[in-house]
């Protein structure tokens, strides 16, 4: 079946953009008016899959909450299972807890204990890069399990934010990047 496909002025041009959400000064990449469109939405989902699928991945893990979009989407054309990264007291078998720093605080990441076999290769998936302390938890959540990290994978990445600094050393790739 062939499908047609966006490039990535098509898909820019599908992304709401919301000033001063969620504080003023602020300005939000809203992809929600991206995902219901039907083209758009597999071509996202086409996309990130193309840069994996040779790759041999066991798990796509996607975090809480807009990972969960994409990850079990991606894991479908893997074949590949779908773990999710959840926030604390959300999941009801014993966990792994990762806790990270943010600008101002602390936040938490769990994952089911069993949820990663040793030697498993992983992807991990979320909607968006900005600072890179939730992909960076979440890959050290994982490889805390033995994972080994096929990659990470981005719809949207804010480049002036930096956040790929955070994630040398992995594979990681976004398919729209937003320089301010």
């Amino acid at each position: 079946m062939s499908r047609s496909r966006l490039d990535e002025v098509q898909l820019k041009s599908l992304i709401r953009e919301v000033p001063d959400f969620p504080k003023k000064g602020i300005l939000f990449y809203d992809i929600t008016t991206l995902l219901k469109d039907k083209v758009g939405f597999a071509t996202l989902v086409d996309r990130l899959s193309e840069q994996y699928v040779d790759q041999k991945v066991d798990l796509v893990l996607g975090m809480e909450a807009r990972g969960f979009i994409f990850a079990p989407a991606l894991a479908y054309r893997l074949n590949a299972g779908f773990v999710p990264v959840r926030k604390v007291g959300k999941l009801p078998a014993e966990t792994v807890k990762f806790d990270y720093a943010l600008e101002y605080g602390t936040n938490s990441l769990e994952m089911h204990k069993d949820a990663i076999q040793k030697g498993q290769k992983v992807l991990i998936v979320d909607d968006l890069l900005a600072t890179g302390g939730t992909a960076e938890a979440t890959a050290k959540l994982a490889s805390s399990l033995g994972a080994e990290i096929a990659g990470l994978g981005f719809v949207v990445e804010l480049d002036f934010l930096h956040g790929r600094e955070r994630l040398k050393g992995y594979n990681v790739m976004s398919l729209l990047h937003y320089s301010q």
